[in-house]
């Protein structure tokens, strides 16, 4: 494979350009077989669109970082045409780097009348894609939609790096807390991480779907550091219910932590409920003195690197 090349394909007029950026500076490092291939999106006047890859793809191996703080329908839109375009330019094989893998919370008919929307994605990217590698996807049995190959990395070992290296005084008297009962596992994986930490469970009542009526906290916090889990942050009411209770119950300090921040009612009415909020790069954030952002692109770059090697991807998580 000494003689193979790769071209990392990402939008450089994207707003999260910097993220693929940064992926193909840390593979530049490891080998010179790596090339950055810039897209040029053309926007006509009724509103469609034309991709165009700028470098010949012809028998490489190609990973397209897609920006995905971009538009849903935007994004779905330029995922299946750029696909396209790298089958039509004889790309000997392609993988979808989708960092927040969106539409994957629609996993299931949940009422009459709807469409499967994770299905919808699956089915996009098997028709022209060879993988996909994403992270901390909200639901890991999507894999099974897919036909081709289907990478999920995981985002605990490089924030447990992160929070040692720059806030070990946050692992003194912790509680690991999931903000609902369905994100249990997901606590229960942080804190065998840290070395088995207690931890707490939010119990929530829903009297509609995105508003969280109450919240209460099973287990002890009271005179404990609480550090909530959660793989998003959409509206965020959940997590400020959360932090709310926590400090009600005697917590000392709340800290959270989310992959992919949509923030979709402010960042700010978020993370003020907090000591300190920490937020993965797969998104482009707003600056907030609370908010301290973590970035995978090394994450990524050290899979695709494997991936383009041959090489487990285990070892990034394990």
């Amino acid at each position: 494979m000494g003689s193979e090349k790769f071209s990392i394909i990402a939008d450089s007029s994207s707003s999260n350009f910097s993220f693929a950026k940064s992926i193909f500076e840390y593979l530049s490092k490891k080998s010179k077989n790596f090339e950055m291939n810039d897209i040029n999106i053309k926007r006509f006047r009724d509103g469609e669109i034309k991709t165009k890859i700028n470098l010949n793809i012809r028998g490489k191996s190609c990973f397209f970082i897609h920006d995905c703080s971009k538009n849903p329908a935007e994004w779905f839109l330029e995922l299946a045409l750029i696909n396209q375009a790298m089958v039509k330019s004889s790309a000997d094989e392609i993988i979808d780097v989708l960092p927040y893998l969106k539409f994957s919370r629609q996993d299931r008919k949940d009422e009459s009348r709807v469409s499967i929307n994770a299905q919808v994605v699956a089915d996009l990217i098997d028709r022209n894609a060879d993988g996909v590698l994403t992270l901390d996807v909200h639901n890991p049995a999507i894999d099974g939609f897919y036909h081709k190959r289907f990478d999920n990395l995981y985002s605990f070992k490089t924030v447990v790096e992160h929070l040692e290296l720059k806030h070990p005084e946050i692992f003194s008297n912790l509680v690991v807390m999931s903000p609902d009962a369905g994100g249990t596992e997901r606590a229960n994986a942080f804190s065998r991480k840290i070395g088995g930490t207690e931890i707490a469970i939010g119990y929530k009542q829903r009297k509609v779907a995105g508003e969280v009526d109450s919240l209460r906290i099973i287990g002890d916090v009271k005179g404990k550091n609480v550090f909530l889990i959660d793989d998003m942050v959409d509206s965020g009411n959940t997590l400020i219910k959360a932090s709310k209770a926590a400090r009600e119950q005697g917590a000392l300090k709340v800290y959270a932590y989310c992959t992919h921040g949509l923030f979709t009612e402010g960042v700010d009415r978020v993370v003020e409920n907090f000591d300190l909020f920490f937020i993965g790069d797969t998104l482009i954030q707003k600056q907030h003195p609370k908010l301290e952002i973590i970035s995978f692109a090394s994450l990524f770059a050290e899979a695709i690197y494997r991936i383009s090697h041959g090489e487990s991807l285990s070892a990034l998580f394990s």
